[in-house]
This record gives C-alpha cells, sequence and structure tokens, in this order.
C-alpha cells in the first residue's frame, strides 16, 4: 500500500474546490486547478490566489477525475493522509463523473490526522502544503 498526502485549497469554509495536491511516499506529485464557479471569498482572494503557483487548469470535473485515475493507476493500493476532513470530501467528490459514475481506482482508505498540521515553505499553496503534510508524517514515524 502507497501513502498519498493530500492538500486542497477551497473557496473558504465548505466552498468549491480551487487546487488539489497529491503527493505519494515515492515522490510522485500530482498538482492540479480547477475553474471556479463562484466569486472568490476575500479571504481566499487575499491570502491563496497569490500563491497558487504555476499549476495545471482541468477545463472540468470529469478531466481532474480522470487525471487522477491516472496518477493513481500505478499504484496496487493507496492510503490517502489529509490533515483536514475538507480535503478528503474535495478528493472523494473528485472521483465522482456522474450520476453512478466514478473513476476507477486502485483500492482507497482514508485517513484524517489532526497532528499533521504541519508549517509549509508557501501556505496556502496546496502542493507545499502537502508536502509538508508528508514530512511532518514521516517525522512522527521516526522516518526523519
Amino acid at each position: 500500500m502507497t501513502e498519498v498526502f493530500i492538500d486542497c485549497e477551497f473557496n473558504s469554509f465548505k466552498g468549491s474546490l480551487i487546487t488539489m495536491a497529491l503527493v505519494a511516499m515515492d515522490g510522485r506529485e500530482f498538482y492540479r486547478a480547477v475553474p471556479l464557479l463562484e466569486p472568490l471569498h476575500p479571504w481566499v482572494a487575499d491570502n491563496v490566489v497569490p500563491v497558487i503557483g504555476d499549476v495545471p487548469c482541468c477545463t472540468d470535473r470529469v478531466q481532474l477525475a480522470m487525471q487522477i485515475a491516472e496518477f493513481l493507476r500505478p499504484y496496487d493500493a493507496v492510503h490517502v493522509i489529509a490533515d483536514w476532513p475538507e480535503d478528503i470530501q474535495h478528493f472523494a467528490e473528485a472521483l465522482i463523473t456522474g450520476p453512478g459514475y466514478r473513476v476507477d481506482t486502485p483500492p482507497l482508505t482514508l485517513e484524517i490526522r489532526r497532528d499533521l498540521d504541519a508549517e509549509s515553505a508557501v501556505p496556502h499553496n496546496a502542493l507545499h502544503d502537502a508536502r509538508a503534510i508528508r514530512d511532518q508524517y514521516l517525522s512522527l514515524m521516526g522516518d526523519c
């Protein structure tokens, strides 16, 4: 089983997804943005948008789902680890492509850990935050 660490940025509390990052234990990384269909919350405009960086943008949610599936395809099983419940929510929702349809993935397990709230090199950038979560996890597990 491969651990994959996730972080998402979204448009305020319970808001729509803006960016998603997945960082696998083997060093592979996934970072994507999605079209935002609602006005930006002022805090998000001030704190998230300026640090998004150079990120590929998916044209729609189906493309995001297909790209996540492609990223996960090399693994026999995946254990997704997050520090916040909404990250898991956005990940699970991203796998759905339509009513009754979802992308194929390896078997997934999901974990939310409060002790992974780590300082990121670029706070509110999903990729840097996912890397920090991985590093904190490794530190807690004694692998660093």
